[in-house]
């Protein structure tokens, strides 16, 4: 019998505010995931109009979805007033 693999990224549960703030952006064509830099260690990858951007810092687990749903709460506070 196969093993269970454990989640390696950690556990983090958003707050209303933060999905909100993600459904609003994946609506909106703001897409921001995680990207593998080996064992333990993500980046941030950011698409926009087809644009991506890479975050020059690499976060580790439970502080990667910390930080992504930062940049989703940053994303929806500059820009849902003008769309």
């Amino acid at each position: 019998m196969p093993r269970i693999k454990k989640n390696k990224m950690g556990n983090y549960m958003p707050t209303t505010e933060e999905m909100v703030a993600y459904q609003w952006c994946i609506n909106n064509g703001i897409f921001i995931s995680p990207f593998a830099n080996g064992e333990g260690a993500w980046y941030i990858e950011i698409k926009i109009n087809n644009k991506i951007n890479r975050s020059p810092l690499t976060y580790g687990p439970t502080s990667i979805w910390i930080q992504i749903y930062e940049f989703y709460k940053y994303y929806y506070n500059k820009y849902a007033q003008k769309i």
